[in-house]
């Protein structure tokens, strides 16, 4: 199972598996707080990427469009099959900084890999 979280609400165990999939590291928070297992920086969007989008809702489905693009790379795809992997035998949590969480890179993420755990 692969979830989200933000990285400003608390960590649980039953998260399993968190992984923050943000290029840059939340304010104010200590990595202790965070109680990551893995920062995977590779699968974030480029920061060019996340400077157009800006969280605009309107763009949602370009940024998903290009950030899948972004992703179509040997590491990335080593990054996110571990994932799928991790996400069969537990639940894996995509951990994120924005405010704006169901149009997030996290979100988008999920949405791509959801079909997978499935297969």
């Amino acid at each position: 199972m692969i979830t989200m979280k933000r990285v400003y609400d608390a960590a649980v165990e039953s998260d399993g598996y968190r992984v923050l999939v943000d290029r840059v590291w939340p304010r104010g928070v200590s990595k202790e707080r965070a109680a990551l297992d893995a920062w995977e920086k590779e699968i974030a969007p480029s920061t060019e990427l996340r400077k157009w989008y800006d969280h605009e809702p309107e763009k949602w489905p370009e940024f998903q469009r290009r950030y899948r693009a972004e992703l179509d790379n040997e590491a990335a795809r080593a990054i996110l099959d571990d994932l799928v992997k991790r996400g069969r035998r537990g639940r894996v949590t995509l951990v994120y900084a924005s405010k704006a969480g169901e149009i997030c890179n996290a979100r988008a993420l999920e949405l791509m890999l959801a079909p997978q755990l499935r297969g």
